[in-house]
């Protein structure tokens, strides 16, 4: 056979594997307002850096008749590509091949992709878009499922893992996208659960809608396991896109620095925090008037909304930002907010990117609920990660900074670099109302005019102990700041803290409040 005629035969292979499940499969799929795999990826890459690998790879199962059929790709697309120019790995699963069920080649093709991630340290983007398990190759696919989830461990701290659900996400498939760093998810389209709807029927005689179950909202505002939450899958691959241009390639690299930006006029950081510490304000304006053109990347949003976390730029640097939102149960921490941060936290620390932590709170939120959801763990959890965090760790003491809140924060007393507090912080170990109640319980009760002497002491333990000054004497706030200097200080504590070496003890490694 000439060569002319040998590329003519690879021609009309390749034309029809990409086909995927065909005409009729592509349909069904459209109908459901969904994109195939392979428009995803060539939707969300760079255009025409896509170069796919394993095309003409297909199963090798025998039983239940599958030597009669034909997979095409096994149901799963990988390849490299660009997004801004910046190196990416990629898969997608194709709902159009029997469902995107996973097999032992489909594993195996996600598996060899994950595997170049970590040889070329580039960040790996999955797209979920599957039935689950394909049941007809037995523990084959179990173990495809083991090798993903070994993998997703291993690069964890590494290079990014991104999972995009796109479709179903059901059964031991969803432990993936839980072993990554960010989880997108879009309205009416991704599902995710342990247990689809008829099995809790049948368990537990409840009717349950799939969307109710595990839709994108659920896992945005209640489950927190989604970080990003888009009305469509173009939506969504604009955020994907955004998120890379905050994050660095791989642990041994920092972002990409952007040219830097003043903020923004419009957001005036004198006139955003109320003298009043009973008044809310959203810590968000804060935020943009610190940063590079007031851009802010907020990640999590829907969710456990008392405290907010993202990244901005500080003259062109990625910065995290962790922040107490006074808008929303005062700032306090509790599970959930508890979780969030010191998850994020973790991150930042894992891709060399500095953390600004602003902080307002009264302290964790007080409850029988909270105690029996386990808040001391889950608190314990912030505690952790700030502690073991290397990376520039810098703290502004906002207005309130209450007992345990205050410690948690990235106090000093946790190895913090920098702390700044404006002049109206109240640093102490509880509020005034609630320690004057306890210290001077007494004269107040015994006084003519009770409430009269209980504002008056109130006032004394303010000017005594609620403000900046007695923790700048003790050394535990490096600097009393003027609202306006605070984008100064920050700059300026980023870049001296560049070089920043924190040797920690050498052990295997430490053993968080999981």
């Amino acid at each position: 056979m000439s060569l002319k005629r040998k590329i003519l035969e690879l021609q009309k292979k390749r034309e029809k594997v990409l086909q995927g499940g065909g005409e009729k499969a592509i349909e069904k799929q459209v109908a459901m307002g969904k994109m195939t795999a392979r428009e995803r990826i060539i939707t969300l890459l760079d255009e025409n850096s896509f170069h796919e690998y394993d095309l003409f790879v297909e199963h090798e199962t025998r039983d239940f008749d599958m030597d009669k059929k034909v997979l095409h790709g096994d149901g799963v697309i990988i390849g490299t590509g660009t997004i801004y120019g910046a190196p990416i790995c990629i898969y997608a699963q194709d709902f159009t091949v029997a469902g995107g069920s996973l097999g032992l080649m489909h594993a195996r093709k996600i598996t060899k992709i994950m595997d170049h991630a970590m040889k070329m340290r580039v960040p790996i983007i999955g797209i979920n878009d599957s039935g689950g398990a394909r049941i007809q190759e037995g523990v084959n696919s179990l173990a495809g499922y083991g090798e993903i989830f070994y993998r997703n461990t291993t690069a964890s701290g590494v290079i990014p893992q991104i999972s995009v659900i796109l479709g179903p996400c059901a059964g031991g498939a969803v432990y993936s996208p839980a072993l990554t760093d960010f989880v997108f998810v879009v309205d009416k389209i991704s599902k995710m659960f342990i247990t689809g709807p008829e099995v809790i029927k049948t368990v537990l005689g409840e009717e349950i809608s799939m969307e109710d179950l595990g839709g994108a909202r659920v896992h945005s505002e209640i489950t927190g396991n989604a970080h990003f939450f888009s009305e469509s899958e173009i939506e969504c691959f604009d955020k994907i896109k955004e998120l890379i241009t905050y994050i660095p390639w791989n642990n041994g690299q920092k972002a990409r620095p952007f040219e830097p930006k003043d903020p923004k006029e419009e957001f005036k950081i004198d006139e955003i925090v109320p003298g009043n510490s009973k008044e809310p304000y959203d810590v968000r304006d804060v935020i943009r008037c610190i940063t590079d053109g007031s851009e802010f990347f907020e990640i999590q949003e829907l969710w456990a909304k008392n405290i907010v976390i993202g990244f901005g730029r500080i003259n062109g640097e990625t910065v995290g930002f962790v922040c107490n939102q006074p808008l929303v149960l005062a700032g306090v921490l509790d599970v959930d907010s508890s979780d969030k941060a010191a998850r994020f936290i973790r991150y930042c620390d894992a891709f060399n990117i500095p953390i600004v932590t602003l902080v307002d709170l009264p302290g964790y939120l007080p409850g029988v609920d909270q105690e029996h959801a386990g808040v001391i763990r889950h608190g314990a959890k912030v505690l952790y990660a700030y502690s073991e965090a290397t990376i520039p760790k810098i703290t502004v003491i906002l207005r309130k900074a209450y007992g345990g809140g205050y410690i948690a924060m990235n106090s000093r007393h946790l190895n913090a670099d920098f702390v700044f507090a404006w002049p109206g912080a109240e640093i102490a170990v509880m509020g005034p109302e609630g320690a004057a109640n306890i210290i001077f319980r007494k004269e107040i009760m015994s006084a003519k005019d009770p409430e009269k002497m209980r504002k008056q002491k109130v006032k004394e333990y303010k000017q005594k102990f609620a403000n900046p000054y007695v923790a700048a004497a003790k050394g535990y706030v490096d600097s009393v700041i003027e609202p306006r200097e605070t984008r100064k200080l920050l700059l300026h504590a980023i870049e001296v803290s560049k070089n920043k070496v924190d040797r920690k003890p050498i052990k295997k490694h430490g053993i968080p409040p999981f």
